[in-house]
């Protein structure tokens, strides 16, 4: 499906067979040689978010996708349970069942996981290299054993990578893919002909140690360890990368599950959401998610919009009061016209934001694979360059295809692969440990950068909930009993207000009843009570004290008043208390704020909620900078006017209203108690409820990035120290697979060193 306006469509392609950056770029170049279009691709999300004239055909867009030799659809735009596809593809020959990407263990049928290759090849690969780096184990026939358990490696378990490589090659592409491919292949290559042809296939053969020049007959030497040690360590980081992406798409899928799949109409009819139509009227019951935004008919109830607006406290609607698909209704029935369905819903256009965000994030690329553009070519040609120096300078083709050989195996990028992946995987599991869930790279990078950090309010700074933080009673009154009584009326009603007042074991309540998004009265212990705003109090003939009525004037904008009281025998209704209700602030949110200060980072509060309560909020835990009472769309367009002034923003919030905001900021940090929908739209995710730990997840982000620079520094350097070496024919393979094997230990070695972070 496509969204168009009069000159120009927009649509959305799923893209198949995708592995790293120069894919992104090459679907980009080749979409936008196509006139008048424009295309963002995101190797994320696998998509690709095209605005193109109107009198292209949809399908020209999937052709050219196919020209660069991937596969793509066009997907529908509209989110939720409605939601469907067009089914325009293109059948290509780079099939979506290899290349590493995120199709592959989910939506191809009978495709093989990349966790099946790295479970099988990493058994298999176990036996080769204990028996190629350890010649006391090295029995009679030991080299063809090892030929058996490394083919399969090699050319199965490798298979992704070398479908990729031959993809690439097809379009004059050069990528990490192929160096891999190349340096597996002439390891096992050479192996297998020095078997078949050459000495090394005698019974009873053992390894020649030579650690500099060459072996006295090159021909006796195999390197089946090194391709097979090669293909598992690369697998291993291919399918860290492809976890962290497959969470990509989980934030739209979690908007739309908040929408009830089904919708009752005024009429008693029940129909799917999907076709309920504009006019339509259906009905909420207590405690039900409103189907789709509309205006209330009949009925009165509190309304939870925390999840849009961030305000804790429920909204009292009645007839004529507009009312937003995804909220939830307390305390009373409705009946509701829908307004707008579908894709017109205010969820359905957060979900939008929320995918462009994403989209945005497209341009974020791997450093191994920015280095591969300009190291995979040198390496090939130096390799090239080696064999034909050796031929001109009158050595033999033998020697010089070792040598050739030596330059491939250790400029295989072994090292270079795991620098991140092996760093991601031990500082994602330390911070899992610390309660801080890592999508993967590219939330570690952006945390590295941030310098400016967006707090929502309810459910972030605060605890999201409403307690009772003060009551003030009239003279004369016991505040014990005060609470025991309106704490009974309480306990009967539904309303969120109503459980912050609600006591355990109250005493009997008789004749009750409530007015929804107004108060509650009843018999209790034989006297007329009251529970409600200070309206319903009123409209009871109420007459408040001076103490009650300066106790409204302090609190009207800093939490919920409720006004209780009630009538001795014979006698009228009086106030005897006021209970206000707030939503009370995390126990550690001023030490985070602090924190956050001290890793030199800028903090706004930026919230829906009304600008009194927010600014009270803000001076407790020490933030000066308050943006109040903005909608979903109001906080994406402050976290994209901080960019826009070159700041690098974070934003850390538990709402739908705020999901949107979270995708667009450079880091998205969800509360662990927040909505699906914020998780999935965020980059790192806190389990617990602690503001604290956003601060813990920016300090090991930041140091998992140190030890990525210094892992991608060291097996950068390496593979420039030793190229010379293995070209001048002072490194034979054996020990050329030695050393790269010995830089991948030290990756991982100084990888290990997160395990103490916090």
């Amino acid at each position: 499906m496509t969204v168009e306006t009069p000159a120009t469509r927009e649509a959305v392609l799923e893209i198949m067979g995708m592995t790293c950056a120069s894919c992104v770029a090459r679907v980009e170049k080749r979409l936008q040689s196509v006139a008048g279009v424009a295309a963002a691709v995101n190797l994320a999300t696998e998509t690709a978010r095209v605005t193109f004239p109107a009198e292209v055909d949809a399908a020209r867009l999937v052709g050219a996708v196919a020209e660069a030799g991937y596969t793509a659809r066009i997907r529908d735009l509209t989110p939720g349970p409605s939601a469907g596809h067009d089914h325009a593809s293109a059948d290509h020959d780079h099939e979506a069942s290899d290349g590493g990407h995120v199709h592959e263990t989910q939506d191809v049928p009978g495709a093989t996981s990349l966790r099946t290759r790295l479970l099988v090849s990493l058994v298999l690969a176990v036996p080769v290299v204990a028996l190629g780096m350890v010649p006391a184990w090295q029995f009679p026939g030991w080299q063809w054993a090892s030929l058996v358990l490394t083919a399969p490696i090699v050319l199965w378990g490798g298979w992704p990578f070398h479908r990729a490589t031959f993809a690439n090659l097809r379009h004059g592409a050069l990528t990490m893919d192929t160096l891999i491919t190349l340096g597996t292949f002439a390891a096992f290559a050479w192996s297998t002909w020095a078997l078949l042809f050459g000495a090394a296939g005698t019974i009873g053969m053992t390894h020649e140690v030579v650690l500099f020049g060459r072996a006295h007959d090159a021909t006796s030497l195999v390197y089946f360890e090194v391709a097979a040690a090669v293909t598992v360590f690369l697998l291993l980081g291919r399918f860290v990368e492809q976890r962290s992406r497959r969470r990509a798409g989980a934030a739209l899928r979690a908007l739309g599950e908040l929408v009830a799949p089904e919708v009752r109409l005024a009429d008693g009819r029940s129909l799917p959401v999907a076709e309920l139509r504009a006019g339509d009227e259906f009905e909420v019951r207590p405690g039900e998610t409103i189907a789709t935004d509309g205006v209330v008919v009949a009925g009165a109830a509190a309304v939870d919009e925390s999840m849009l607006t961030g305000e804790s406290a429920p909204v009292d609607v009645r007839a004529d009061s507009a009312v937003t698909g995804g909220t939830i209704a307390h305390g009373g029935a409705l009946t509701v016209r829908a307004t707008a369905v579908g894709a017109d819903t205010r969820l359905a256009q957060i979900s939008r934001l929320v995918e462009n965000a994403q989209l945005g994030k497209s341009r974020v690329q791997r450093l191994a694979d920015r280095i591969s553009g300009v190291f995979v070519p040198i390496v090939i040609a130096l390799a090239v360059a080696t064999l034909v120096g050796w031929i001109l300078a009158g050595q033999s083709v033998a020697d010089g295809v070792i040598a050739a050989v030596a330059v491939l195996i250790i400029a295989c990028p072994c090292a270079l692969g795991l620098a991140t992946p092996i760093a991601v995987l031990v500082g994602t599991g330390r911070g899992a440990q610390l309660g801080v869930l890592i999508t993967g790279p590219d939330a570690l990078e952006n945390a590295d950068r941030i310098d400016t950090l967006v707090l929502d309010k309810t459910g972030t700074v605060t605890a999201g909930r409403m307690t009772l933080a003060e009551v003030v009673v009239a003279p004369g009154v016991d505040e014990d009993e005060a609470r025991r009584i309106v704490g009974a009326l309480e306990a009967r009603s539904e309303h969120p207000v109503a459980h912050a007042l609600a006591i355990a074991d109250p005493p009997g309540v008789e004749d009750f009843r409530a007015e929804p998004g107004r108060g509650v009265s009843g018999v209790v212990e034989g006297r007329r009570a009251f529970a409600g705003s200070p309206a319903y109090a009123a409209a009871q003939g109420v007459i408040l004290p001076f103490a009650l009525t300066a106790a409204l004037r302090e609190h009207a904008h800093g939490g919920t008043a409720v006004v209780g009281g009630w009538a001795e025998t014979g006698g009228s209704p009086r106030a005897r208390a006021v209970f206000v209700v707030a939503d009370a602030l995390r126990p550690d949110a001023a030490e985070a704020v602090a924190a956050f200060r001290a890793a030199g980072l800028h903090v706004l509060l930026v919230t829906g909620d009304a600008e009194p309560v927010a600014r009270r909020v803000a001076a407790e835990v020490g933030i000066d900078d308050v943006i109040a009472g903005v909608a979903p769309e109001g906080k994406v367009a402050e976290v994209a006017r901080l960019q826009a002034g070159d700041r690098r923003v974070a934003m850390v919030g538990d709402g739908v209203n705020d999901a949107a905001a979270l995708a667009t900021a450079d880091l998205g940090i969800a509360m662990g108690g927040g909505t699906d929908a914020a998780r999935h739209a965020s980059d790192i995710t806190l389990t617990g409820s602690r503001l604290g730990q956003a601060a813990t997840a920016i300090r090991l982000s930041r140091r998992v990035m140190r030890v990525i620079r210094g892992n991608l520094f060291w097996a950068f350097a390496y593979n420039v120290a030793a190229l010379p070496l293995a070209a001048l024919g002072l490194l034979n393979p054996m020990i050329a697979g030695a050393a790269m094997a010995f830089s991948s230990v030290f990756v991982v070695l100084n990888s290990l060193r997160l395990r103490r972070a916090g």
